[in-house]
């Protein structure tokens, strides 16, 4: 199993009694039960009632809810320091005010702020990511061209240093890596994506990584030939691709017509991710559903930075796949999944001015199972069934008190929220309590996040953040 830092990888099994399951394992309804973990951190057995025999520790679970943690099918795990930048701006002036600031940043800046938004995001019941990491090239997107232009290369430990945070942090993370092929060149691009992903999988518990994934960039690029190299890459490394794509309506005609790139290189399939997809033409529309190929939803986000409403329910009623993600954690200001399923919830339900038009269930769904489906993942996390691992949380809805429960994923969804996690767990370890991390390196994560980042400012000559600490 991943040995979490600061926890013992030799600890005994656990037993959870008496708490309400959500498992969304499809076609289970909530139960009051129990549910055994093996020392290698994974289900062992699971259901209502009481367990056949109490193994290892014992969890008292009676009043709580039970639920498998959540999974960031889209995050950017290093900007968790960035929150407040650009709150009047949409995504490229706003993106160019963080990039800003992290002109100022160097590799082990970046082990920092990457390990504290893990940690923020294990916190808030986040327990699984898909993570594009901020790779070596620093780009300043140009919205008169409608392109990236590079501002600044870094070595490789830019990139690796992150890696090292996510694995020191104790999440489960699915890593994408940008090819950068404008600046590289594509043999170059092609060798560093290989290099990168095997350094990924050297530094991290097997446990611990989910896979690899191309970072996809065209929205940004200025030639059909990164799709063709993103798709070689694809097929070469045997990983998935997911790409920002039509996540604004700036510069919208221009994002639209790269979609073609992606068909005509044969990215699209079950494989190809499209994170935000907010505003797509009918016919983009349907070749993603006729390929299979998946959206990821943002909801949090696109509010924040004025985006757009993502058309859900027409996508799901084509049968395309959906996942959902916390995105930036500056611009998601709270990672709060609960807040994330609420508002992308309601504002549904206003666009279709109908309420049964996407239910508690289906949403809670979208952003477990649903995510760790579209990223290929569901044989590990995002539900709890007996094999998986034991990544769960702990709710409690008497603290604050919600009221009578009269549905179980009502309750969860619509009433429920960070003050009511008590409890967060990885392969059945405590690793969050109360809002407070167990990791023997939270508090000084939250000390360098901050004196790191106001000497970046500074030397950018930017404005010094009006507090660092409370």
């Amino acid at each position: 199993m991943s040995a979490l830092p600061g926890i013992d990888p030799t600890r005994t099994a656990l037993t959870v009694t008496g708490g309400l399951f959500l498992t969304m394992a499809d076609g289970q309804d909530p139960f009051t039960g129990w549910m055994t973990v093996g020392a290698d951190g994974r289900i062992t057995g699971i259901g209502p009632g009481e367990p056949p025999s109490r193994e290892g520790t014992v969890l008292d679970a009676t009043g709580k809810i039970i639920a498998p943690g959540f999974v960031s099918a889209h995050s950017h795990l290093h900007t968790s320091g960035l929150r407040g930048l650009a709150t009047a701006e949409t995504l490229y002036p706003w993106v160019r005010a963080n990039n800003d600031l992290l002109l100022g940043v160097g590799a082990e800046d970046m082990y920092w702020l990457a390990l504290h938004g893990c940690l923020d995001f294990i916190g808030n019941g986040i327990t699984s990511a898909y993570n594009f990491a901020q790779n070596r090239v620093l780009w300043m997107y140009d919205q008169v061209t409608g392109r990236d232009e590079p501002a600044r290369i870094h070595s490789e430990d830019f990139l690796t240093r992150q890696f090292d945070a996510a694995a020191d942090s104790g999440l489960r993370v699915y890593t994408a890596i940008r090819l950068d092929d404008e600046v590289f060149g594509p043999q170059a691009a092609l060798d560093n994506f290989g290099l990168m992903s095997a350094d990924v999988r050297d530094r991290m518990p097997d446990d611990a990584q989910l896979g690899i994934s191309v970072y996809g960039a065209v929205q940004w690029s200025g030639s059909p030939d990164t799709a063709v190299l993103e798709s070689r890459a694809m097929e070469l490394f045997g990983v998935v691709n997911q790409a920002h794509f039509v996540e604004t309506a700036e510069n919208l005609a221009a994002q639209q017509a790269k979609f073609d790139w992606y068909a005509e290189a044969g990215a699209l399939g079950p494989g190809m991710l499209f994170g935000h997809f907010v505003h797509p033409t009918d016919a983009m529309i349907d070749a993603v559903a006729a390929t299979g190929s998946a959206v990821v939803w943002q909801p949090t986000s696109n509010g924040r930075l004025g985006s757009g409403l993502a058309d859900i329910v027409r996508y799901r009623d084509r049968g395309i796949p959906i996942g959902m993600g916390l995105d930036d954690q500056s611009c998601t200001d709270i990672s709060d999944p609960f807040q994330n399923m609420r508002i992308g919830m309601y504002a549904i339900r206003a666009r279709y001015s109908r309420a049964e038009v996407l239910m508690p269930r289906e949403v809670l769904r979208m952003h477990t199972l649903g995510s760790a489906e579209v990223l290929a993942v569901a044989d590990r996390v995002g539900s709890l069934e007996t094999g998986k691992l034991a990544d769960f949380l702990v709710v409690d809805p008497a603290r604050p008190d919600t009221g009578p429960m009269w549905d179980e994923y009502a309750c969860y969804v619509m009433a429920c929220g960070l003050r009511n996690l008590k409890q967060v767990y990885l392969g059945g370890a405590l690793v969050s309590e109360e809002g407070r991390s167990l990791h023997p390196r939270a508090d000084e994560a939250g000390r360098e996040l901050r004196s790191r980042l106001v000497r970046a400012a500074s030397d950018r000559g930017l404005p010094p953040p009006v507090a660092t600490g409370w």
